[in-house]
Formats: structure tokens, sequence, C-alpha cells
């Protein structure tokens, strides 16, 4: 009987998948909207379970919130929330970034924390205000419209060099990517053993049958080309348009 796949295996949850709780700062959104003025910053953080650095601001009241490091960011600048100027780290509505502004951590809705673009050295441009809508175009190239009360954090996202440090054994890249819940490597199916793969085996690496799978097909053998037939009917429908 032959084995569950890797990512048959890494979908169920069990602790050697899992990234490593004790390592992680906890949820890193913006802070609630009642907090209102500057805050300055005591601290820059490295965040093993993140690609991006975590900043430590100290607020008026002695609250310390952690967001995401924007790039530039240092130890003793000043961060507005809410309202104030529009400078490397500010966390404000978009209403309130000018056009051609660099933002990060852009909100879907207002006051939901942040979900976009959130990966270390991404950055978001703003392009137009239009009345109650802002207009960013987001890394991928494509433009979205947010509401003028969605909040975004002014600036690039820090740690862009992060892709450029060398790894110069096989074993660091694996302890690094386990705080990601990564997986350091991706073998081929063809390269491993009848057992461990449906494409393994044979007298030489081939799939050996077509690669394409139905939506209905049994999970051991879910492996390769996703062919949805519904995927298709659309596509077919679009062209015959």
């Amino acid at each position: 009987m032959g084995k569950r796949i890797i990512s048959r295996r890494r979908g169920s949850g069990t602790g050697t998948y899992r990234s490593p709780s004790h390592r992680h700062h906890g949820p890193i959104y913006h802070p609630a909207p009642s907090v209102i003025g500057e805050g300055k910053v005591v601290s820059i953080n490295p965040a093993p379970g993140r690609t991006a650095p975590v900043a430590e601001i100290v607020v008026a009241d002695g609250a310390t919130i952690r967001t995401l490091a924007a790039a530039g960011l240092a130890t003793g600048d000043s961060v507005a929330f809410q309202e104030g100027k529009v400078d490397r780290g500010s966390i404000l509505p978009l209403a309130h970034i000018p056009d051609g502004t660099l933002v990060s951590n852009v909100e879907v809705k207002p006051f939901d924390g942040g979900r976009l673009v959130r990966s270390a050295g991404t950055s978001a441009l703003v392009v137009a205000h239009t009345g109650t809508e802002v207009t960013i175009q987001l890394p991928s190239g494509t433009f979205k419209q947010f509401l003028a009360t969605c909040r975004a954090q002014v600036g690039a996202v820090g740690g862009s060099g992060r892709k450029e440090r060398p790894i110069v054994k096989a074993g660091k890249k694996v302890w690094s990517t386990r705080s990601l819940a990564r997986a350091a490597f991706h073998v081929r199916g063809v390269a491993m053993n009848p057992v461990n793969h449906p494409f393994g085996g044979g007298a030489h690496q081939h799939v050996g049958r077509p690669s394409t799978v139905s939506s209905g097909t049994w999970p051991g053998a879910k492996v390769g080309r996703f062919s949805r037939s519904n995927r298709k009917k659309r596509m077919k429908r679009r062209g015959g348009a």
C-alpha cells in the first residue's frame, strides 16, 4: 500500500510540519482606531516566523504596539497613527496619503488590521483619489480600489535584502524555512519510488500516464495538473462570446 505524499501530510497539520509557536511575536496588525497621535520606535526585532522585521512602538499612554517595520525605520523615530505626518512607518487612512506614495500593509476593509502587501521588501503605490475611494497599484501590477477610510502603512516593508543572504549549506535552509512552515526542498514526483508518489518508479523518470486529474480523484492520486471541467466550460463560453 502506498504512502501519503508530502503535500497531503503537510495539510493534515501535524507538529512536524507546523511552525513553532514559541518563536513568534503573535498577530501583527494595525492598532485599534482609538490609538491617535505619535509613538516612538524603541526597538526593531527579527521575526523568525515572518519575512519582515517587527517594530515595537511606545505610544503616549505607555502601551507598546507591534507593527511591521517599514524600510528605513530606525530606533528613536516617531510614527504617526490615524493623523499626522506622512512619513515612513506612519499608519494613516488612505484619504490622508497623497498620490505617488509607497504604502504597505493595506487594509481590505476599514479597521481589519491590514491584509495586503505584508511580505518583506514589497510595496504598493497610491495612484489616485476619487471621492470615497482610493486606487492603489499592488505589487502584482493590478489596480484595486479601496475605501478612503482603509488604513495603510507609509513606505515599503523592511527586510528587502532577505533573498540576498547566502545560504552556505542545506541544513541552514532547513532551519530557516522551518519557522515559516515551508518545505526547504521540493522533490519531483518522478524521482521518487512508487510507494511514495503516484508518478514514482519506472526504468527512467517519466510520469507514465496522463498527468491531468479530475476534481473527483481520490486524495492519494490527486497529483499533477488539475483539469477541472467547470473551468474548461467557462473558458469555452468566453472564447465563443
